[in-house]
């Protein structure tokens, strides 16, 4: 799978938010470094996100990740503090236009919100 750099001169990312790589709608990884550090890590095909998509601190610690489909997060996404607590955890549904359940957690682990979509 091809992999760029969001900096690339040859990147563009439109107002749809669809990525173009040389001119064509990008099918790969895009990543993105802040001061050496790798910090994103969007998945596009046909230059929509469409598949994983992780973001971390800059020093190396997971700050969140998903799964992208057609530019929606489905099923689980997570969050993490920079302690690496678990900060949320949000179920999408299928089509990652509804959100099902959704725990936030605070920095020392206790849980802060608790929600469930009717019927669930």
């Amino acid at each position: 799978m091809q992999r760029i750099d969001i900096d690339s001169p040859d990147v563009f990312i439109d107002e749809a938010e669809v990525c173009y790589y040389q001119g064509s709608a990008f099918t790969g990884e895009v990543v993105e470094y802040q001061r050496g550090s790798l910090v994103n890590l969007i998945t596009y095909e046909e230059g929509v996100e469409n598949g994983p998509l992780r973001e971390w601190y800059t020093d190396g610690t997971l700050r969140s990740e998903c799964v992208m489909r057609d530019g929606y997060a489905v099923g689980e996404s997570r969050r993490w503090h920079p302690n690496g607590r678990l900060a949320s955890r949000i179920l999408m549904s299928e089509n990652g236009l509804q959100q099902i359940t959704r725990f936030e957690w605070d920095e020392d682990g206790n849980l802060t919100k608790e929600w469930h979509a009717e019927g669930t």
